[in-house]
């Protein structure tokens, strides 16, 4: 798996369980506290290119996946076609 970048909050449980399952999964992450970044949501719907309501926020490589749900939905996905392929 490409670099995982997650940008949330430390206080945020799903960020927390997407952290969590990089770590179990031995993907290469890069946890963004946006809060001591001074990151906004509004900044990253700059980057995103729509409105960004939660977090976190995860890229696998420079491809946006969404949030928490959609990053574990993505790995099941890729974990499938790589049995199958």
């Amino acid at each position: 798996m490409e670099q995982v970048t997650i940008y949330g909050r430390m206080s945020c449980g799903f960020c927390v369980r997407a952290r969590q399952l990089c770590e179990l999964k031995n993907f290469p992450y890069r946890f963004v506290n946006m809060a001591e970044e001074g990151i906004t949501k509004a900044d990253l719907e700059k980057i995103i290119g729509k409105p960004v309501m939660t977090v976190p926020q995860i890229f696998v490589g420079d491809q946006h996946i969404g949030g928490c749900d959609d990053f574990f939905l993505y790995v099941r996905q890729s974990e499938a076609a790589e049995t199958v392929g």
